[in-house]
Protein backbone atom coordinates (compact mmCIF):
# COMPACT_ATOMS: atom_id res chain seq x y z
CA UNK A 1 0.00 0.00 0.00
CA UNK A 2 0.94 3.27 -1.12
CA UNK A 3 2.06 6.19 1.78
CA UNK A 4 -0.58 8.89 2.12
CA UNK A 5 1.10 12.02 2.12
CA UNK A 6 -2.30 14.54 2.21
CA UNK A 7 -5.38 13.72 3.53
CA UNK A 8 -8.29 15.78 4.03
CA UNK A 9 -10.71 15.89 6.22
CA UNK A 10 -14.17 17.37 6.36
CA UNK A 11 -13.14 19.95 4.83
CA UNK A 12 -15.37 23.32 5.05
CA UNK A 13 -14.91 26.96 3.88
CA UNK A 14 -17.56 29.20 3.13
CA UNK A 15 -16.99 33.15 2.02
CA UNK A 16 -20.91 33.61 2.73
CA UNK A 17 -23.48 32.03 5.11
CA UNK A 18 -26.71 33.29 3.38
CA UNK A 19 -25.60 31.54 -0.29
CA UNK A 20 -23.53 28.59 -1.48
CA UNK A 21 -20.07 29.46 -1.54
CA UNK A 22 -16.12 27.60 -1.44
CA UNK A 23 -16.60 24.00 -0.52
CA UNK A 24 -18.69 21.94 2.08
CA UNK A 25 -18.01 18.83 4.08
CA UNK A 26 -14.68 17.52 1.43
CA UNK A 27 -12.73 14.34 2.44
CA UNK A 28 -10.41 12.25 0.34
CA UNK A 29 -6.77 11.30 0.57
CA UNK A 30 -3.63 11.73 -1.91
CA UNK A 31 -1.04 9.17 -2.15
CA UNK A 32 2.99 10.17 -2.73
CA UNK A 33 3.69 10.46 -6.43
CA UNK A 34 0.34 10.97 -7.42
CA UNK A 35 -1.24 13.29 -10.15
CA UNK A 36 -4.47 14.80 -8.62
CA UNK A 37 -6.80 16.93 -11.04
CA UNK A 38 -9.51 18.92 -9.47
CA UNK A 39 -12.01 19.52 -12.18
CA UNK A 40 -15.45 21.38 -12.31
CA UNK A 41 -16.94 24.25 -13.53
CA UNK A 42 -15.57 28.07 -12.91
CA UNK A 43 -16.89 29.10 -9.30
CA UNK A 44 -17.36 25.57 -8.35
CA UNK A 45 -14.69 25.76 -5.62
CA UNK A 46 -11.54 24.30 -6.80
CA UNK A 47 -9.44 27.06 -6.60
CA UNK A 48 -10.64 27.66 -2.97
CA UNK A 49 -10.17 24.13 -2.29
CA UNK A 50 -6.17 24.05 -3.60
CA UNK A 51 -5.72 26.75 -1.49
CA UNK A 52 -7.01 25.03 2.07
CA UNK A 53 -4.75 22.17 1.20
CA UNK A 54 -1.77 24.54 0.81
CA UNK A 55 -2.58 26.71 4.22
CA UNK A 56 -3.41 29.63 2.17
CA UNK A 57 -7.25 29.94 3.70
CA UNK A 58 -8.55 29.46 7.10
CA UNK A 59 -10.94 27.06 7.45
CA UNK A 60 -14.54 26.91 8.84
CA UNK A 61 -13.83 23.45 9.46
CA UNK A 62 -12.54 19.98 8.83
CA UNK A 63 -8.77 19.92 8.69
CA UNK A 64 -5.64 19.18 6.03
CA UNK A 65 -2.97 16.49 7.36
CA UNK A 66 0.36 16.46 5.24
CA UNK A 67 2.48 13.19 6.22
CA UNK A 68 -0.26 12.68 8.79
CA UNK A 69 0.95 16.62 10.83
CA UNK A 70 -2.11 19.08 10.66
CA UNK A 71 -1.61 21.51 7.57
CA UNK A 72 -1.40 25.45 9.67
CA UNK A 73 -3.98 27.93 8.59
CA UNK A 74 -2.90 31.33 7.58
CA UNK A 75 -3.26 32.68 11.18
CA UNK A 76 -1.27 30.20 12.96
CA UNK A 77 1.64 31.29 11.25
CA UNK A 78 4.06 34.41 9.90
CA UNK A 79 4.22 33.29 6.23
CA UNK A 80 1.07 30.94 5.42
CA UNK A 81 1.69 28.33 2.95
CA UNK A 82 3.55 24.97 3.76
CA UNK A 83 7.18 24.96 2.97
CA UNK A 84 6.86 21.45 1.39
CA UNK A 85 4.53 22.64 -1.01
CA UNK A 86 4.55 24.77 -3.83
CA UNK A 87 1.92 26.96 -5.71
CA UNK A 88 2.36 27.97 -8.99
CA UNK A 89 -0.42 30.34 -9.91
CA UNK A 90 -2.10 31.66 -12.90
CA UNK A 91 0.33 34.82 -13.19
CA UNK A 92 3.69 32.51 -12.95
CA UNK A 93 4.90 34.86 -9.79
CA UNK A 94 8.09 35.39 -11.62
CA UNK A 95 10.72 38.00 -11.64
CA UNK A 96 9.64 39.37 -15.26
CA UNK A 97 13.44 41.53 -15.62
CA UNK A 98 15.67 38.62 -14.53
CA UNK A 99 17.32 35.76 -16.44
CA UNK A 100 15.93 32.44 -16.24
CA UNK A 101 18.55 30.16 -14.81
CA UNK A 102 18.76 33.69 -11.85
CA UNK A 103 14.68 32.65 -11.25
CA UNK A 104 15.34 29.55 -10.99
CA UNK A 105 18.45 29.38 -8.78
CA UNK A 106 17.32 32.00 -6.72
CA UNK A 107 15.19 29.15 -4.67
CA UNK A 108 18.16 27.91 -3.08
CA UNK A 109 20.87 29.22 -0.72
CA UNK A 110 24.62 30.38 -1.79
CA UNK A 111 26.49 27.85 1.20
CA UNK A 112 26.66 25.95 -2.01
CA UNK A 113 27.61 27.61 -5.23
CA UNK A 114 28.50 24.77 -7.29
CA UNK A 115 25.80 22.59 -6.30
CA UNK A 116 23.11 25.03 -6.32
CA UNK A 117 24.25 25.59 -9.84
CA UNK A 118 24.11 21.95 -10.57
CA UNK A 119 20.70 21.37 -9.15
CA UNK A 120 19.22 24.56 -11.28
CA UNK A 121 21.14 23.06 -14.92
CA UNK A 122 19.75 19.81 -14.10
CA UNK A 123 15.90 21.25 -13.12
CA UNK A 124 15.96 23.30 -16.60
CA UNK A 125 16.82 19.77 -18.04
CA UNK A 126 13.78 18.22 -16.90
CA UNK A 127 11.24 21.22 -18.45
CA UNK A 128 13.49 21.52 -21.57
CA UNK A 129 14.49 24.83 -20.83
CA UNK A 130 18.50 24.82 -20.43
CA UNK A 131 18.70 27.10 -23.76
CA UNK A 132 16.77 29.73 -22.26
CA UNK A 133 18.77 30.40 -19.39
CA UNK A 134 20.25 33.66 -20.19
CA UNK A 135 16.65 34.87 -21.43
CA UNK A 136 14.75 37.52 -19.27
CA UNK A 137 10.90 36.47 -18.64
CA UNK A 138 9.71 39.43 -20.82
CA UNK A 139 11.28 37.78 -23.71
CA UNK A 140 9.23 34.59 -22.98
CA UNK A 141 6.16 32.83 -24.62
CA UNK A 142 3.59 31.78 -22.18
CA UNK A 143 4.12 27.83 -22.43
CA UNK A 144 8.21 29.03 -21.56
CA UNK A 145 7.60 31.25 -18.47
CA UNK A 146 5.11 28.68 -17.54
CA UNK A 147 7.92 25.46 -17.26
CA UNK A 148 10.08 28.59 -15.56
CA UNK A 149 7.52 28.52 -12.93
CA UNK A 150 7.34 25.16 -12.35
CA UNK A 151 10.87 24.77 -12.28
CA UNK A 152 11.55 27.45 -9.41
CA UNK A 153 8.71 25.63 -7.60
CA UNK A 154 10.48 22.16 -7.60
CA UNK A 155 14.03 23.37 -7.14
CA UNK A 156 13.42 23.45 -3.46
CA UNK A 157 12.98 19.82 -2.75
CA UNK A 158 9.40 20.21 -3.10
CA UNK A 159 6.90 17.47 -1.84
CA UNK A 160 3.87 18.76 -3.19
CA UNK A 161 2.92 20.72 -6.17
CA UNK A 162 -0.07 22.61 -6.62
CA UNK A 163 -0.81 24.15 -10.52
CA UNK A 164 -3.90 26.82 -10.40
CA UNK A 165 -5.40 26.18 -14.03
CA UNK A 166 -1.35 24.99 -15.60
CA UNK A 167 -2.52 25.72 -19.41
CA UNK A 168 -5.33 28.54 -18.94
CA UNK A 169 -2.29 30.79 -20.36
CA UNK A 170 -0.97 28.32 -23.05
CA UNK A 171 -2.34 27.63 -26.67
CA UNK A 172 -3.81 24.44 -27.73
CA UNK A 173 -0.21 23.27 -29.27
CA UNK A 174 1.79 23.37 -26.09
CA UNK A 175 -0.88 21.73 -23.53
CA UNK A 176 -0.48 18.26 -24.98
CA UNK A 177 3.75 18.94 -24.78
CA UNK A 178 3.24 20.88 -20.99
CA UNK A 179 0.61 17.54 -20.03
CA UNK A 180 3.18 15.08 -20.94
CA UNK A 181 5.94 17.30 -19.19
CA UNK A 182 4.29 17.29 -15.62
CA UNK A 183 3.85 13.73 -15.98
CA UNK A 184 7.29 12.77 -16.64
CA UNK A 185 8.66 15.07 -13.72
CA UNK A 186 6.19 13.36 -11.22
CA UNK A 187 7.86 10.18 -12.50
CA UNK A 188 11.45 11.26 -12.28
CA UNK A 189 11.21 13.28 -9.32
CA UNK A 190 8.44 11.63 -6.99
CA UNK A 191 6.49 14.60 -6.79
CA UNK A 192 2.82 14.52 -5.78
CA UNK A 193 1.15 16.96 -8.46
CA UNK A 194 -2.38 18.48 -7.45
CA UNK A 195 -3.31 20.56 -10.25
CA UNK A 196 -7.61 22.36 -10.72
CA UNK A 197 -8.66 23.06 -14.26
CA UNK A 198 -11.83 23.32 -15.80
CA UNK A 199 -10.79 21.61 -18.84
CA UNK A 200 -11.33 18.00 -18.35
CA UNK A 201 -8.87 16.69 -20.81
CA UNK A 202 -6.01 18.03 -18.20
CA UNK A 203 -7.46 15.47 -15.94
CA UNK A 204 -7.81 12.28 -18.44
CA UNK A 205 -4.87 12.91 -19.53
CA UNK A 206 -2.99 13.55 -16.42
CA UNK A 207 -4.50 12.30 -13.37
CA UNK A 208 -3.62 9.13 -11.67
CA UNK A 209 -7.03 10.40 -9.82
CA UNK A 210 -10.22 12.94 -10.46
CA UNK A 211 -12.04 14.66 -7.94
CA UNK A 212 -15.09 16.34 -9.32
CA UNK A 213 -16.82 19.49 -7.64
CA UNK A 214 -19.78 21.09 -8.10
CA UNK A 215 -20.82 23.88 -6.40
CA UNK A 216 -18.61 23.43 -3.52
CA UNK A 217 -19.08 19.61 -3.21
CA UNK A 218 -17.23 16.58 -4.12
CA UNK A 219 -19.74 14.20 -6.43
CA UNK A 220 -17.48 11.75 -7.24
CA UNK A 221 -13.59 10.48 -6.81
CA UNK A 222 -11.27 7.70 -8.48
CA UNK A 223 -8.74 6.44 -11.87
CA UNK A 224 -10.10 8.70 -14.55
CA UNK A 225 -10.68 5.52 -16.79
CA UNK A 226 -13.24 4.23 -14.06
CA UNK A 227 -14.79 7.80 -13.17
CA UNK A 228 -15.41 8.06 -16.92
CA UNK A 229 -17.34 4.97 -17.32
CA UNK A 230 -19.12 5.04 -14.16
CA UNK A 231 -20.39 8.27 -13.71
CA UNK A 232 -22.25 8.55 -10.49
CA UNK A 233 -24.11 11.89 -11.70
CA UNK A 234 -25.54 13.10 -14.95
CA UNK A 235 -22.88 16.14 -14.08
CA UNK A 236 -19.74 14.03 -13.62
CA UNK A 237 -20.83 12.14 -17.56
CA UNK A 238 -21.45 15.87 -19.18
CA UNK A 239 -18.36 17.27 -17.99
CA UNK A 240 -15.78 14.37 -18.68
CA UNK A 241 -17.73 13.40 -22.28
CA UNK A 242 -20.14 15.80 -23.16
CA UNK A 243 -22.80 12.97 -22.67
CA UNK A 244 -25.93 13.03 -24.54
CA UNK A 245 -28.76 13.26 -22.34
CA UNK A 246 -32.20 12.58 -22.65
CA UNK A 247 -35.28 11.99 -20.31
CA UNK A 248 -37.31 8.92 -19.78
CA UNK A 249 -40.71 9.56 -22.05
CA UNK A 250 -37.19 10.49 -24.96
CA UNK A 251 -35.37 7.38 -24.27
CA UNK A 252 -38.92 5.44 -24.73
CA UNK A 253 -39.11 6.78 -28.36
CA UNK A 254 -35.86 4.96 -29.25
CA UNK A 255 -36.66 1.63 -27.01
CA UNK A 256 -34.45 2.29 -24.57
CA UNK A 257 -35.90 1.44 -21.19
CA UNK A 258 -34.70 3.61 -18.42
CA UNK A 259 -34.72 2.73 -14.55
CA UNK A 260 -34.58 6.20 -13.36
CA UNK A 261 -35.88 9.34 -14.93
CA UNK A 262 -33.00 9.80 -17.51
CA UNK A 263 -30.66 8.12 -19.58
CA UNK A 264 -27.14 9.19 -20.08
CA UNK A 265 -24.88 7.74 -22.66
CA UNK A 266 -21.69 8.81 -24.46
CA UNK A 267 -21.72 9.49 -28.35
CA UNK A 268 -18.78 6.78 -28.93
CA UNK A 269 -20.89 4.43 -27.09
CA UNK A 270 -23.76 4.83 -29.83
CA UNK A 271 -22.67 1.95 -32.83
CA UNK A 272 -23.62 3.20 -36.06
CA UNK A 273 -22.84 -0.42 -37.69
CA UNK A 274 -26.14 -1.87 -36.51
CA UNK A 275 -27.40 -4.94 -35.44
CA UNK A 276 -30.89 -7.27 -35.82
CA UNK A 277 -32.40 -4.93 -33.29
CA UNK A 278 -31.15 -1.24 -34.93
CA UNK A 279 -32.72 2.16 -35.15
CA UNK A 280 -33.04 4.21 -38.13
CA UNK A 281 -32.37 7.83 -37.59
CA UNK A 282 -31.76 10.41 -40.29
CA UNK A 283 -28.73 12.57 -40.22
CA UNK A 284 -29.67 16.29 -39.55
CA UNK A 285 -25.82 17.49 -39.96
CA UNK A 286 -22.29 16.58 -39.76
CA UNK A 287 -19.46 17.98 -37.90
CA UNK A 288 -15.63 17.56 -38.86
CA UNK A 289 -13.51 16.95 -35.30
CA UNK A 290 -10.31 16.02 -37.57
CA UNK A 291 -9.87 12.22 -37.39
CA UNK A 292 -13.58 11.90 -36.85
CA UNK A 293 -16.73 12.61 -37.35
CA UNK A 294 -19.47 13.71 -34.89
CA UNK A 295 -22.46 12.87 -35.97
CA UNK A 296 -25.86 14.63 -35.08
CA UNK A 297 -29.13 12.13 -35.59
CA UNK A 298 -33.06 12.55 -34.87
CA UNK A 299 -35.31 9.92 -35.22
CA UNK A 300 -39.32 10.63 -33.50
CA UNK A 301 -38.43 14.09 -32.82
CA UNK A 302 -35.26 13.04 -30.75
CA UNK A 303 -32.19 14.30 -31.11
CA UNK A 304 -28.67 12.09 -30.14
CA UNK A 305 -25.26 12.78 -31.04
CA UNK A 306 -22.57 9.89 -32.53
CA UNK A 307 -18.94 9.61 -33.31
CA UNK A 308 -18.61 8.15 -37.39
CA UNK A 309 -14.38 7.51 -37.28
CA UNK A 310 -15.12 6.55 -41.03
CA UNK A 311 -15.35 9.91 -42.65
CA UNK A 312 -17.87 10.59 -44.99
CA UNK A 313 -19.28 7.63 -44.71
CA UNK A 314 -22.72 9.03 -43.77
CA UNK A 315 -23.63 12.33 -45.24
CA UNK A 316 -26.32 14.78 -44.00
CA UNK A 317 -30.05 13.50 -44.91
CA UNK A 318 -28.42 9.78 -44.95
CA UNK A 319 -30.71 7.52 -43.25
CA UNK A 320 -28.36 5.14 -40.54
CA UNK A 321 -28.78 2.33 -38.66
CA UNK A 322 -28.21 2.99 -34.87
CA UNK A 323 -27.56 0.68 -31.66
CA UNK A 324 -27.27 1.82 -28.58
CA UNK A 325 -26.17 -1.17 -26.84
CA UNK A 326 -24.82 0.58 -23.56
CA UNK A 327 -26.24 3.30 -21.50
CA UNK A 328 -26.80 4.31 -17.39
CA UNK A 329 -29.99 5.02 -15.97
CA UNK A 330 -30.44 7.82 -13.84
Amino acid sequence: MKEKIISVRNLTKQYQKEQASGIRDISFDIEKGQIVAILGESGSGKSTLLKCIYGLLKTDEGEVLFKEKRVLGPDEQLIPGHKEMKMVTQDFSLNIYAKVYDNIASMLSNTDVQGKRDKTFQMMRHLNIEHLKDKKITELSGGEQQRVAIAKALISDTSVLLLDEPFSQVDALLKNQLRADIKRIAVETGVTVIMVSHDPADGLFLADQLLLIKEGQLLQSGAPAYVYNHPQHIYTAQLLGNAVVLDAAEAEKLGLQSKGSKVVFYPEWVDLKGSWNSRRFEVKDVYYKGFYEELLLEKNGVTIRAIQLNRGEHKKNDHVQVNIPKFLSF
